[in-house]
């Protein structure tokens, strides 16, 4: 085995050795990460290689000391007896692209959301598998016309000797064949059996209907169409279908993210940590899922307005907080993105409190009238801090049964894998 041969193994284990995803997205550090890379940390593993010496530096047998003389005094170390440095161990990335983290966290959180496509992008002509009642006459279906005519012809059949010998009951004639005809789903017309009873010779023959039935064999069509043949095959125009290519429309695989966060002066260091170590997989789990993916991100206190990415999770309002203005905002941005065309979601982010009686008012008639796949809202409550916001308390008796809308709380960061979940798995398929 080569030297690039054991480069290329020890560089499978550092792989096997990534921090797993759920301890990265739980307590890892995502700002090494970007949009389209996800950098989750591996231990660094030294891979081999030549170290030569350097002349005339000693070395072993060299030296004025006698075999068995001690060399050297114990030298004390930096740190404590038995414990360990300060120092973090060095570290590598494993990079995956976010369609990798994506199908990552289905696997480990069980779960199956498969994005629709919405918006057209292409119209192709496919096979010629339509048809319509006009067209021109080259593309006309001679097959169905064919099948259809035959399908008539079939149904419209029946055994003109057996009807034949039903006129020479005594006292019988075409009315009485007839009724008792149609009483045995026989497909005879009363004029046909006018015109065969005016060449009808041997009268009289049977005494009654029920002699002729006993003495005689009616002659299923299927084995006189193998006897004689179709024969000829009534075509009519209102069976004629011309066939025509189908419009196979090609969908993009788009969504569009309102990330909401409430930016006043409660929202200290903690739970703005936590609203970040929440959404950031939430943003890269949609760019893995979709084939395009926009992010818009609106920060309030109590009004609203929208802010870079970069912005979004470091800064901070002195104000109060009004969250109705955030969801106005969000009204407005998403006009430029109609909902038959593009999937939606809409996120939020605070810790719980709202100013009056907002959040019954006005933030829930929003949230009603905004077309969504989902509305989530997540409660940052740190576990040393004491709760005095109701707003998620609101939303949950608002939309109890909803299935497109999820509220949870994160204490802490053990708590945002559980609430990612809540919010991936609460996605209505319709």
């Amino acid at each position: 085995m080569g030297l690039r041969d054991d480069r290329e193994r020890f560089r499978e284990i550092g792989e096997q050795r990534r921090q797993d995803l759920a301890e990265f997205i739980q307590y890892g550090d995502l700002t090494g990460s970007s949009s389209d890379s996800v950098r989750v940390p591996i231990k660094l593993v030294d891979l081999p290689e030549f170290q030569y010496d350097q002349l005339d530096m000693g070395g072993v047998g060299q030296g004025d000391a006698e075999p068995g003389d001690q060399v050297g005094q114990p030298q004390e170390g930096e740190g404590d007896d038995g414990e360990a440095g300060e120092d973090s161990a060095d570290h590598e990335y494993y990079e995956m692209d976010p369609e990798e983290f994506a199908a990552e966290l289905d696997e480990r959180l069980g779960l199956d959301l498969e994005p629709k496509g919405k918006r057209v992008v292409s119209e192709t002509e496919g096979a010629f598998n339509d048809t319509a009642r006009r067209g021109p006459r080259g593309t006309l279906d001679f097959a169905h016309l064919y099948k259809q005519g035959l399908k008539r012809k079939v149904a419209m059949d029946f055994d003109e000797a057996y009807l034949g010998e039903a006129l020479r009951v005594e006292g019988w004639g075409p009315s009485e064949v007839f009724e008792w005809a149609r009483a045995q789903n026989i497909p005879v017309s009363k004029a046909w059996l006018d015109e065969r009873d005016r060449d009808l010779e041997d009268r009289d023959r049977w005494r009654s209907i029920e002699e002729m039935t006993s003495e005689v064999d009616r002659e299923q069509t299927h084995a006189r169409l193998r006897r004689e043949g179709v024969g000829k095959v009534p075509l009519r125009r209102e069976d004629e279908r011309f066939r025509h290519p189908e419009i196979v429309e090609e969908r993009e695989r788009n969504v569009v993210v309102v990330n909401i966060r409430d930016v006043s002066g409660s929202m200290r260091n903690a739970k703005r940590e936590l609203v970040e170590r929440t959404f950031t997989p939430l943003d890269w789990y949609l760019t893995g899922k979709y084939d395009r993916a926009e992010f818009v991100y609106i920060a309030h206190d109590a009004d609203a307005w929208v802010v870079e990415r970069t912005d979004f999770f470091g800064i901070r309002s002195g104000g109060g907080t009004r969250i109705s203005s955030a969801y106005e905002l969000a009204e407005d941005v998403l006009e430029e993105y109609p909902f038959h065309e593009w999937n939606r979601y809409v996120f939020a982010a605070g810790d719980g409190e709202n100013s009056g009686n907002d959040t019954t008012e006005k933030v829930v008639p929003l949230m009603q009238g905004i077309d969504a796949n989902l509305h989530a809202y997540v409660e940052t409550q740190p576990n040393d801090g004491v709760r005095t916001g109701t707003h998620a308390a609101d939303l949950r008796e608002a939309f109890d049964e909803d299935d497109a809308v999820a509220v949870t709380t994160v204490r802490d960061e053990s708590d945002v894998l559980d609430a990612i979940e809540t919010i991936l798995s609460t996605e209505n398929d319709d």
